[in-house]
């Protein structure tokens, strides 16, 4: 036959489903105090703190949160609400059509001279489904309440197009960050799977609105690795983009932190650790990425790394390898535990799988790689980049 194209997809189609979805303590380390909620929510940057405000505990808060009556984060699994997505066109895994059919046809389908393969793991994974399942059950359980939603409830159109359609209001971007006041008391308000900033949840519960917190557990799980490192006085070197909406919301339960995208970033970080350097130089690199009064010279003595869920999990795992072999050559290995901290995996099992997939799949060299996915999605791009 001849050669065979492959599909790569981050919603309900073919391939790789990038679903359109992160020792002792050291003493005289500074803590970073996060922001007061108010009307309008900056976007994560240097200046993430205000020093006039007193310690503010982000997990403390989240968790009592939890406890409010107008919290909700419960998955109803709502059958009603499935078929309804599913009818939409956006359901896990679609039951029909030509994706249903190459399921069981050994994930390949011929007509004429093209071959057409699927990537044995692909689509929305749990954590997407739950989410927007959840935004619909939410519709279904408040039919006459205002909703809004704090970001895109996951990085593709069509299905931030349906819910659009379902009456939902998405929270103006400004110029200052997200604009919140036209979201009134009573209301409901729907987070992202991605999750939402600490201070965006501070604001919502001032608000008295209903929350239903739709955040992939496997976010939250980041959440708890950053916190760990601030309860060390630790660093929290984060593999994730800056802007991002997952790591604006993950640097808000951080500490100290600094964001590296990629493996190229983390070695500067390291080579400045063993070396030195042009400390104005590194600052202006990592605008942006880092907490405000971050300081090269002193914030980099005890590390901790996390990530964004969406990153390729074996750069992370070198950025930890590379992280975790610097602080051993510069304090050695006896004193190692009171400098690096390795949280453990958190790269979701489905962003793995997915890459896995599309490894696979390229590994059969095809003529045509076809990615489907929300073009500003981090697994969109990363599959992309996969392929070649």
């Amino acid at each position: 036959p001849p050669p065979p194209i492959g599909m790569a997809t981050t919603s309900a189609v073919a391939v790789s489903a990038a679903s359109a979805f992160a020792g002792s303590a050291l003493s005289n380390r500074r803590v970073v105090k996060p922001v007061r909620a108010s009307r309008v929510v900056p976007r994560a940057s240097a200046s993430g703190s205000d020093e006039k405000d007193a310690p503010f505990d982000a997990r403390a808060f989240r968790r009592e949160l939890s406890k409010s009556p107008k919290y909700n984060r419960s998955f109803k699994k709502d059958e009603e609400s499935a078929d309804a997505m599913e009818t939409a066109g956006i359901g896990m895994v679609s039951k029909g059509g030509l994706v249903a059919q190459m399921r069981v046809e050994n994930f390949t389908h011929v007509k004429d001279d093209v071959t057409l393969k699927l990537a044995d793991a692909y689509g929305f994974c749990w954590g997407v489904e739950r989410a927007v399942q959840m935004a619909y059950e939410a519709r279904k359980q408040y039919p006459h309440e205002q909703i809004h939603i704090t970001n895109e409830i996951i990085h593709n159109p069509t299905v931030n197009k349906r819910l659009e359609d379902m009456g939902v209001k998405f929270i103006a971007e400004t110029k200052d960050g997200k604009d919140f006041s036209g979201v009134k008391d009573g209301e409901v308000v729907i987070l992202p799977a991605f999750g939402a900033s600490v201070h965006e949840m501070k604001l919502l519960a001032e608000k008295g609105v209903s929350i239903v917190d739709t955040t992939c557990p496997w976010v939250s799980k980041v959440w708890n690795a950053v916190d760990s490192h601030k309860k060390k006085e630790f660093t929290s070197i984060i593999h994730g983009k800056w802007a991002h909406e997952e790591t604006v919301a993950t640097v808000s339960f951080a500490g100290v932190y600094l964001v590296v995208k990629d493996l190229a970033e983390a070695e500067y970080v390291c080579d400045y650790i063993l070396n030195g350097g042009d400390k104005a130089a590194f600052m202006k690199k990592f605008d942006n990425a880092h907490s405000k009064g971050f300081d090269p010279e002193t914030d980099l003595i005890g590390l901790g790394i996390a990530n964004q869920t969406t990153m390729l999990k074996g750069e992370t795992e070198m950025i930890g390898k590379l992280l975790e072999k610097t602080m051993m050559a510069k304090y050695g290995v006896l004193e190692l535990n009171d400098h690096y901290k390795n949280a453990g995996d958190t790269i979701c099992d489905a962003t793995q799988e997915r890459q896995d997939a599309m490894y696979k799949l390229v590994e059969e060299k095809p003529d045509l790689m076809l990615v489907i996915g929300g073009v500003n999605s981090s697994k969109t791009q990363h599959f992309q980049g996969i392929s070649g």
